[in-house]
């Protein structure tokens, strides 16, 4: 496994136990340069934190990636993306999630494009958010937004899914859902991830309350800042329902309960370190079930 970074002095300084080579996906000739010998890749990038331009920015990254991946020869690309909303506009941060799998898809090296809601566990800005306002607030206002629904999913079953998407037999480009096990409301996740906390919140409903208010309350409450805030509200202002072929249909596998995943995403976070030595011990077993059809 080769990880990729714009910064491999910092990489080596933190993760020094792996294989980091220079990638900056607006910068060709490093993406070249990181493909070789490369049999496959993972594509896990985003822009929203760098500008109002991203979707821009994102566009041309996906292309130099799938360009420099079909001249190195590489056989495959998995994509992580975001499912799109049921109804209504499209959020930017969406579009360019959806813009950037048409990219890859496009491309001459087959892609698996994986589509997923809310990722519960370390490094997720929506599960950090959730986390936050349960842990802080001892009373919610929830907006009218927050009874829309989707299907959050554990990072170990993303991690699964990935892996699975890697090996899943034939050419060509497609796409998957990877829902969580169960559909719910945001207000509903709040309020499990609260209890989990050992907190009862009184929460409150409102008929209004803006997407663009509800940006500054949560980024006045949370870690997230306020453009990635109104990005990810803009994201559920619709219910996230899956649209294309779900993965655990042609790969067989149960994701995770929320709850279960909640906690472990909770016990991770104590131990002040990402990825926890946990987190790292069960990615590992999950990666042990692919070995062999990985050799």
């Amino acid at each position: 496994m080769r990880c990729a970074t714009r910064d491999v002095y910092a990489a080596n300084r933190n993760h020094p136990a792996r294989e980091w080579v220079k990638l900056d996906v607006e910068r060709p000739d490093t993406v070249e340069a990181a493909f070789e010998g490369c049999d496959a890749a993972f594509y896990l990038i985003h822009s929203m934190a760098q500008g109002s331009d991203y979707p821009e920015r994102e566009a041309r990254g996906a292309r130099n990636f799938a360009r420099a991946a079909d001249a190195k020869g590489v056989r495959r690309i998995v994509y992580l993306g975001g499912v799109l909303p049921s109804g209504g506009r499209i959020s930017r941060h969406l579009e360019s999630r959806h813009n950037t799998g048409e990219i890859l898809r496009a491309g001459a090296v087959s892609t698996i494009e994986l589509r997923a809601a809310m990722i519960i566990g370390a490094g997720s800005a929506s599960w950090m958010m959730v986390k936050d306002l349960a842990a802080r607030l001892p009373a919610m206002v929830l907006p009218r937004w927050l009874r829309n629904h989707s299907y959050p999913i554990a990072i170990d079953d993303v991690v699964w899914g990935m892996l699975a998407a890697l090996i899943h037999p034939g050419g060509g480009s497609r796409t998957f859902e990877l829902p969580g096990p169960e559909r719910i409301s945001h207000r509903d996740v709040l309020r499990r991830v609260a209890a989990l906390l050992g907190h009862s919140r009184l929460m409150v409903n409102v008929p209004v309350l803006s997407p663009r208010l509800s940006s500054y309350w949560i980024a006045l409450v949370t870690r997230v800042d306020l453009e990635l805030a109104k990005e990810l509200v803009e994201g559920v202002r619709h219910d996230l329902e899956p649209r294309e072929d779900i993965l655990w249909e042609h790969a067989r596998h149960r994701a995770m309960a929320i709850e279960a995943a909640a906690q472990l995403a909770l016990d991770d976070a104590r131990a002040q370190c990402i990825p926890s030595a946990a987190a790292i011990a069960r990615m590992q077993t999950i990666g042990s079930e692919f070995a062999d059809e990985l050799s």
